[in-house]
């Protein structure tokens, strides 16, 4: 990774001493030592047992820095302990998208700086209506609020890769943006939603039968959640699909909190 993708990373994660820092994919150990001469608490974490000698000789200077041989999807982010105030990784791309879900679900951290695909980024980002925009931007939107820092071009890394990255940052508010009790029937309005992208909601929200079964059951749920059942959901912000959610659980019995 060049210095200036560094210095971006850095930037935008303003780690200070009171910080304890998650790092996936540590790899040899570049961004590891950068976050560790900030004199915050450092876990990293990197599945490849070839790269743990080399990790540790590259942090041995920084007794605040934990290494962690583990793969990132089976790690309980609700183990490490003191909790990680940020994460702050250049993400395996393979995984970069059901990690930052599992991650914020666990809401293993306040904030996140990390380098993903730009694809990815794009759809981190993205406003209902854009083509971007789809279950991973309301899957993360459900937790944290994302921008896009920086874009990093190919150079940036030795060898250099076949995908331009981007450096994307997340904050986790204090309140979610749904509420938690929420957010398991909102991705399953999500999912029929975005199933079948260009159906209206009254034709895709079918896909919850036996619960939503036919036509007249899926205009009920939209109308019900103040949504014209001719939309489609890519057309829908978190707001709206956050409204369909509390119909689909207030359908199904389920208690209000």
């Amino acid at each position: 990774m060049s210095r200036r993708a560094l210095d971006v990373i850095l930037r935008a994660a303003a780690v200070t001493p009171a910080d304890v820092v998650l790092e996936i994919g540590a790899g040899i150990g570049t961004l590891t030592v950068e976050l560790a001469r900030t004199g915050a608490a450092v876990v990293a974490v990197e599945v490849d047992a070839r790269f743990m000698p080399v990790l540790r000789a590259a942090c041995a200077a920084y007794p605040r820095v934990r290494l962690v041989h583990a793969d990132a999807m089976t790690l309980e982010p609700a183990a490490l302990r003191p909790r990680p105030t940020a994460v702050v990784a250049n993400l395996p791309y393979a995984i970069a998208s059901p990690l930052l879900i599992r991650l914020l679900e666990a809401r293993a951290a306040d904030r996140y700086v990390v380098m993903v695909q730009d694809e990815v980024a794009r759809r981190l980002v993205a406003a209902p209506g854009t083509p971007a925009y789809g279950l991973l931007t309301v899957a993360v939107g459900a937790h944290a609020s994302a921008a896009i820092v920086a874009r990093v071009p190919r150079t940036a890394f030795y060898p250099p890769p076949e995908v331009t990255s981007a450096v994307v940052r997340l904050d986790v508010p204090v309140v979610p943006p749904v509420p938690p009790e929420l957010v398991g029937p909102l991705m399953e309005v999500a999912r029929a939603a975005f199933g079948q992208r260009r159906k209206m909601l009254r034709s895709a929200l079918q896909r919850l039968a036996p619960r939503v079964a036919g036509p007249e059951a899926a205009e009920t749920l939209c109308r019900v959640a103040g949504i014209d059942p001719r939309e489609r959901g890519e057309r829908l912000s978190l707001a709206a699909f956050a409204r369909l959610a509390a119909a689909l659980r207030d359908r199904d019995g389920a208690p209000r909190p």
